[in-house]
């Protein structure tokens, strides 16, 4: 387990991405650079969520350790195995990608380059330079369960994932778990779209949840939250009662007037984290993991509707954190790391 974090707020032209460059000087006054490190994304930095927090992370990379940064979007395995390649043959020393999908390049990278480290976030595999970065994420999704369940009129609350993939599916279950601690009778309704960015296919997703009656919904998806978002709010502006929760990031702010709260990773900490741990030369050949107890992973209530939830959900929602973190409530959790029990 992680240790608690503490909180701090080039590549070859033919790569055709930006790069960022933080120097040091040493004593001769020359530029040098101690640490060069990537980032690839499956989607836009833009979506604040997932893919937005992970370039956060770089960026404190630069500004805390001096890093030389790149970051590329790529969207199909080809260009996983070119962007490897090519950060790894231009001297890259971390190449973080962001995302469950990077897991079979990166091994394949990872034979290729032993001297360079991949981190993969929610990979399933490891080697001696290629990481696993877990986010216990299903620690928050629980407390966001309690929240959609005790603040649920209807009765009934909403899931809208991207793609069914192992740690999706741990946060969707974790919430579930949630939602019934708070009312045993409650009904769950849970859709997938396939797509992690399809704005439109989020809120039609979202749309005939709340058509079935759920005034509560959380996602799991990047860029498309924000049809997640404009389906509840669109509710609201009718006339209804709806509210939605924000996932991967603190996503408060992204829509005030309805968004209750957000399970978040803090994400540029376990970035810099990992970063720091490879600097020591205690990073490799197993995976990482980063949960509440490193203060990682949270629920965090949307300061200005906080006075719209009861106390005594209030006070649920903090007792329980405190359990988690205490290790006395364990949560639901899919298990998918190659060499975890009940994996093969």
């Amino acid at each position: 387990m992680m240790r608690r974090f503490v909180r701090l707020s080039l590549i070859a032209a033919a790569l055709a991405v930006s790069a960022c460059t933080g120097e040091q000087r040493d004593a001769q006054g020359e530029a040098s650079v101690d640490i060069r490190a990537a980032l690839l994304t499956a989607g836009p930095v833009s979506d604040a969520g997932w893919y937005a927090g992970a370039y956060e992370g770089l960026m404190l990379l630069r500004d805390s350790l001096g890093a030389q940064v790149s970051h590329q979007q790529t969207r199909t395995p080809a260009e996983f195995d070119e962007a490897f390649l090519s950060y790894a043959s231009a001297g890259y020393d971390l190449i973080f990608a962001h995302g469950f999908e990077y897991q079979d390049a990166a091994m394949r990278a990872g034979e290729q380059f032993p001297n360079t480290t991949f981190i993969v976030s929610g990979g399933g595999r490891y080697a001696k330079n290629v990481v696993p970065l877990i986010f216990q994420l299903e620690e928050a999704s629980y407390l966001a369960g309690m929240v959609a369940a005790g603040m649920s009129e209807s009765g009934i609350v909403g899931m809208v994932g991207g793609v069914a993939i192992p740690p999706v599916q741990g946060t969707f279950r974790a919430f579930e778990a949630g939602a019934k601690v708070v009312d045993p009778d409650v009904e769950i309704l849970e859709s997938f779209t396939g797509n992690w960015d399809d704005v439109a296919a989020a809120k039609e997703a979202a749309v005939a949840q709340l058509r079935r009656g759920a005034d509560v919904i959380i996602h799991n998806v990047d860029a498309a939250s924000f049809g997640v978002f404009q389906a509840v709010r669109e509710v609201v502006e009718a006339g209804g009662t709806a509210w939605a929760l924000g996932m991967n990031r603190d996503q408060n702010d992204v829509a005030p007037e309805i968004i209750l709260g957000s399970a978040l990773i803090r994400i540029p900490e376990a970035f810099l984290e990992t970063a720091e741990a490879w600097r020591s030369g205690t990073l490799g050949g197993r995976p990482l993991y980063a949960g509440s107890v490193d203060d990682v992973v949270d629920f965090l209530f949307n300061p200005g509707l906080v006075g719209r939830v009861p106390d005594s959900l209030r006070a649920a929602v903090d007792a329980a954190r405190a359990r988690i973190r205490a290790g006395e409530l364990q949560v639901p959790r899919v298990d998918y790391v190659e060499g975890e029990p009940g994996v093969p």
